[in-house]
């Protein structure tokens, strides 16, 4: 992967100061179209060898670009609040909004290799992180981020006589170098560093997401050709052309043949006993209670999802979890329609944001499951959009999951006569009025559209870490019984 990298890049002077003319006005150009458009994010993701000059090229495209519109995202070992987290979200966290380029240091795959190469991570593993950044890359890209992957190659024994160069006998610097792989010790640890890197970039580098191998030992190329890669990223963005093409067919999302539903599978008709309703309600919150504040609980973190028929009763069995919750360890997110802030980032960061720290409980009142639901039937997402939303939905979940979070997910689902009453119940009470919109009315008129979205997403994204509960709420007592229980029985299994 490396063979051309080990070939002489050199610029005299005098060639690199005509580079950085021409370059400096280029990118000034780009960078503002791309501002004023506010259609892409730009991330250029600078990883190589200690000594191979990271920190200079990111002075030097401070110099060369606007840096009110750059910002620098560098990463170390994980805070304690970042611990308490899965690994991916502080850069969910950090996500640069449309028009303004991020400069990562430290990135996804710089916390990959390290593990890789101080035997953390056995191959099987590595692999399956591998195929797992691939995914999240391809949607970061759909999602309007543009990728600039970056390694600055320079044979290891040469960057190390640089840093040695650089320190003084007591082991401080005499200028600033960005030295990430200080810890990577001993001769093993490093040739895994070495293949690890290389069989990164072979297999990440992909059609959409390509690693651009960039040869760093003349500090004057090495400047050169990654001001040049970042033109060619910002000119790409401004003109509204994807980061790469795509090569993925997109699958039909619509069947001309019936489908049968999965509520109509429901027996709506079911009841909770009101004479024991109570009792069973205490004892549920109780068992709640216990499980959530057990010491086994607190290395684990709970994600509760309700999604439902409007008037389906979500807010009535919220309510019955929250009263059996430590008010200083849970949060209820409403989610409605993004604001101009979420809009700037990709879909999914709003949840990644949300999540709780480990021993916390988070309880999405509508979720990201409404890009497969509203977005779909409302048409406010085109179908490739929404068809690529399965499998990145079940990617973020299954990263919950193997990160010791346990999503809990429910559908209400009542009749169409159910919730005509419902609704004229609404509009007859003035504190309920509020709860009732004309776009409740509308949905009614969408209901067999809905019913087949809700089919397909509970299809497509009912995994065995977080599977789909179907809940037959047309008795809210009987719904919210079903709930705890669910929850209990989940917590304590």
């Amino acid at each position: 992967m490396f063979e051309s990298a080990n070939l002489p890049h050199v610029m005299t002077k005098d060639e690199f100061e005509a580079a950085e003319t021409r370059l400096r006005e280029l990118l000034l150009d780009a960078q503002f179209e791309v501002a004023e458009q506010r259609r892409a994010a730009i991330m250029v993701l600078v990883n190589g060898s200690d000594g191979a000059g990271k920190g200079e090229v990111v002075n030097r495209l401070y110099d060369w670009l606007d840096d009110h519109l750059v910002e620098t995202l560098s990463y170390r070992k994980p805070t304690d609040e970042e611990r308490a987290r899965p690994g991916s979200w502080r850069y969910w966290r950090d996500m640069p909004p449309k028009g303004r380029i991020a400069l990562v240091l430290g990135s996804w795959h710089h916390r990959l290799l390290r593990n890789r190469a101080l035997g953390r991570l056995d191959k099987n593993a590595y692999d399956n992180a591998l195929e797992d950044m691939i995914r999240s890359e391809e949607m970061l890209r759909r999602e309007g981020v543009h990728l600039l992957k970056i390694w600055l190659h320079m044979d290891d024994r040469e960057a190390q006589k640089r840093l040695e160069k650089l320190r003084e006998a007591n082991g401080a610097l005499r200028r600033p170098a960005v030295i990430e792989w200080d810890e990577i010790d001993g001769g093993k640890a490093r040739a895994r560093l070495t293949d690890a890197a290389l069989e990164m970039i072979e297999k990440t580098s992909t059609g959409n997401a390509p690693w651009a191998v960039v040869p760093a030992s003349d500090p004057h190329y090495r400047d050169a050709a990654v001001g040049d890669l970042l033109l060619q990223t910002l000119t790409s963005a401004a003109e509204g052309t994807p980061a790469a093409p795509s090569t993925q067919a997109v699958a039909t999302p619509e069947s001309a043949l019936p489908r049968p539903s999965l509520v109509s599978a429901l027996d709506l008709a079911k009841t909770a006993d009101r004479e024991t309703y109570s009792q069973e309600l205490r004892d549920l919150q109780q068992r709640l209670t216990e499980a959530t504040t057990a010491k086994s609980f607190r290395n684990r973190g709970l994600v509760l999802v309700f999604e439902g028929n409007d008037a389906a009763g979500k807010g009535g069995a919220i309510r019955r979890v929250r009263e059996a919750l430590d008010p200083r360890r849970f949060r209820v997110h409403g989610v409605a329609a993004p604001s101009d802030e979420e809009l700037a980032r990709p879909y999914l960061w709003r949840f990644w944001r949300n999540l709780p720290r480990r021993g916390d409980v988070a309880i999405f009142d509508r979720s990201w499951y409404g890009r497969v639901l509203v977005e779909r039937v409302e048409g406010f997402a085109p179908p490739e959009d929404w068809m690529r939303a399965y499998p990145e939905i079940n990617d973020f979940e299954r990263q919950l999951g193997e990160c010791g979070y346990l999503v809990v997910k429910f559908w209400l689902a009542i009749s169409q006569d159910e919730q005509l009453r419902r609704f004229q119940d609404r509009e007859a009470k003035p504190f309920k009025r509020y709860k009732l919109t004309p776009d409740d009315w509308r949905n009614r008129e969408k209901w067999a559209l809905y019913e087949q979205a809700m089919t397909d997403m509970v299809d497509r994204t009912s995994s065995r870490l977080a599977p789909w509960t179907l809940v037959e709420a047309n008795d809210k007592k009987f719904a919210r019984l079903k709930v705890l229980r669910t929850i209990v029985e989940r917590l304590e299994a």
